[in-house]
């Protein structure tokens, strides 16, 4: 078939060169997420389907799924992407106006972010996130100069980010919202927009959702209550002084996996957004720690993947490694800073470990694609790739 022909499969031998520490680190935090998913929804798990492991099976399935569509990623040449970034960005827009249509999109605790595809639901601004990191990666190469020479360049993929920030706040989705703006100025920073550009723009977006956070009195509530749970701990303050429960009980090297308490119905999406306090519960501050480090592992070394991808003269592949270590490692921080009582409570998820389909399988397909990356920047050492500079092939030869 004509379509095949856009895939260039990798071989076992490239497979097995893939960075070998950005690798382990994926491996090993989505081993963790399974252990957690099937430890924190047993509780759930039971009342709910009765079946203390539905959960995890379910977990299980994403993650095959994942997986598939990873491998079909990291057969696709990276510039197939920068071709359909427009695209990509289109249809993204068009789920993010389905999942608000009665009928199509599905509404759960108040929120309308969800469609329906029977095997999973999809989450539109898991899709509409990194559609936009691919969109932007491909607008800096292509309108670098006007980028790092006038405000034109620089505000106009924030205008178009602006449409998408709409549709999730009329989810409401303010946690994607944040993350969405800010991987993009990130990004527009990173491909060169000046420092003062840069800055004022940051006050006026923060300014914005300042605004927008207080507009609405359930939002100003999760402010108020986060500085402190415990002026209303049995309501406004329950999940995250539940939350902070599970903390004490850790210590330094908690419960044991499978003991914690605080899943036993205490703690509201045990299993989903606050997952990492029962990890902390059963594992203590040192397993904490571990988790993290193995995320600053991960991110770290997509970073050096792009920045191998920028000298070699790819920017393109090299913004998206950007784009997808910004998008995981905001989601990373936010969560946990929601669930230490850090930040107001939002709904985001924990990168690969949090139970949900949509985020498991969309995360692992980003990161298949920084394993492309790398796949195509050792080609490109040898010579033996189309992007491999006549002077790089001499230095082969």
């Amino acid at each position: 078939m004509t379509w095949l022909k856009i895939f260039d499969r990798v071989s076992i031998r490239e497979f097995a060169q893939i960075d070998a520490i950005f690798v382990g680190s994926v491996v090993a935090i989505l081993a963790l997420g399974m252990v957690m998913v099937a430890s924190a929804s047993i509780s759930i798990s039971e009342s709910i389907h009765g079946h203390p492991y539905f959960f995890m099976g379910r977990q299980g399935l994403y993650l095959t799924i994942g997986l598939i569509f990873g491998w079909v990623l990291l057969s696709l040449p990276t510039h197939q992407l920068q071709k359909w970034g427009i695209l990509m960005m289109g249809l993204s827009l068009i789920l993010l106006i389905l999942v608000l249509m009665p009928g199509i999109g599905k509404s759960v605790n108040g929120s309308r972010r969800w469609i329906n595809l029977v095997v999973f639901n999809l989450q539109a601004s898991e899709v509409a996130k990194v559609c936009m990191v691919v969109y932007v990666s491909g607008y800096l190469v292509r309108r670098a100069d006007r980028v790092r020479e006038g405000w034109v360049g620089f505000v106009l993929p924030l205008c178009l980010c602006s449409i998408f920030l709409l549709f999730l706040l009329f989810e409401p989705d303010f946690g994607a919202s944040v993350v969405l703006l800010g991987t993009v100025m990130v990004l527009l920073f990173l491909g060169g927009a000046p420092l003062y550009q840069f800055l004022l723009l940051m006050i006026g977006a923060v300014s914005m959702l300042g605004v927008v956070a207080i507009s609405e009195s359930y939002r100003l509530k999760r402010l108020m209550n986060f500085i402190d749970p415990w002026a209303d701990p049995f309501n406004e303050g329950y999940q995250l002084s539940q939350a902070l429960i599970a903390y004490g009980r850790g210590e330094w090297f908690g419960l044991g996996l499978g003991n914690s308490v605080q899943k036993l119905s205490y703690l509201p999406e045990a299993h989903t957004d606050f997952v990492f306090s029962i990890w902390v519960e059963e594992t203590g501050m040192l397993g904490g720690l571990l988790l993290i480090l193995l995320f600053a592992l991960m991110v770290a070394r997509a970073f050096k993947i792009g920045r191998q991808a920028m000298t070699l003269s790819r920017p393109f592949s090299a913004y998206m490694c950007f784009g997808f270590s910004i998008l995981i490692l905001a989601q990373v921080i936010i969560n946990i800073g929601v669930n230490t009582g850090f930040l107001p409570t939002k709904g985001l998820t924990l990168p690969l470990i949090s139970y949900g389909g949509s985020s498991l399988i969309i995360t692992l397909g980003s990161l298949f694609v920084v394993a492309r990356v790398d796949v195509e920047n050792k080609r490109v050492e040898k010579g033996d790739h189309p992007e491999a500079t006549n002077e790089m092939k001499e230095i082969v030869k």
